[in-house]
């Protein structure tokens, strides 16, 4: 298969990833990655697990899925803990830094925030150019299997804002988040069948209220901060 969706930053929103799955069946694509942060932010992280068990052939790990299985203090955290089994905490604990793959000849390598570490956020509208160049370079953890060949083409999470980018060195692009990107879910489509590797973004329009709704059942601590990133936009709106 040449295509292949890739997913990133679900962050527990079980509503924006049905919608997603949903909407990568429809387009026939049946390959996906998914570039971590399956839980965390959202309350229902056990059930994100299952589906992106079930349905992604790739899967690396990103910061919430590395904190979350610390000890701490934090009441948010540990309910997000709670809602957790021994098997999700063990599945997310044996999950890879990078996904590595080659279509039409150009070499991509995935990873969640940055070559060297799930917790070094680059963002280019904040860092200059050479910090985002250093997003291509080779590292300990992307021990790579080509060779220590430089990639091609780069994909990350973290930041939650879609972007794509081309450098000499090659193209960059941010593949924006499913649970938590503003007001819709974004994910990438990565369409290699004409010979060419295309990048295609989609936007999937997702029932927020449901989501919120579930949360508010389940008695979510934390519940007031979800809101404001799942209603962005309204948030922003009350405040002018």
């Amino acid at each position: 298969m040449s295509k292949i969706a890739i997913i990133s930053d679900i962050h527990g929103n079980l509503t924006a990833l049905e919608a997603v799955l949903e909407d990568i069946e429809k387009r026939g694509v049946e390959r996906i990655f998914c570039l971590g942060d399956l839980v965390g932010k959202g309350p229902r992280g056990s059930e994100c697990i299952k589906l992106v068990r079930k349905h992604c052939e790739k899967v690396i790990y990103g910061n919430w899925d590395v904190f979350i299985r610390e000890e701490t203090d934090n009441e948010i955290l540990k309910w997000f803990q709670s809602q957790l089994s021994d098997e999700d905490f063990n599945y997310l604990a044996s999950l890879p830094f990078f996904i590595e793959f080659e279509l039409n000849e150009k070499l991509f390598r995935c990873f969640h925030a940055s070559p060297r570490s799930v917790f070094e956020r680059i963002a280019p509208e904040y860092h200059p150019k050479e910090k985002c160049l250093s997003l291509f370079e080779n590292s300990e953890e992307t021990h790579s299997l080509h060779n220590k060949r430089t990639p091609d083409i780069v994909f990350y999470g973290d930041i939650h804002i879609t972007l794509l980018r081309s450098y000499e060195i090659g193209t960059l692009c941010n593949v924006g988040s499913v649970g938590l990107d503003l007001i819709d879910a974004t994910y990438v489509i990565v369409d290699g069948s004409h010979g060419t590797n295309s990048i295609n973004f989609v936007r999937v329009p997702y029932d927020r209220d449901a989501e919120l709704k579930a949360a508010r059942e389940l008695g979510m601590v934390g519940y007031e901060h979800y809101y404001k990133e799942i209603m962005y936009d309204q948030f922003m709106e009350s405040k002018k």
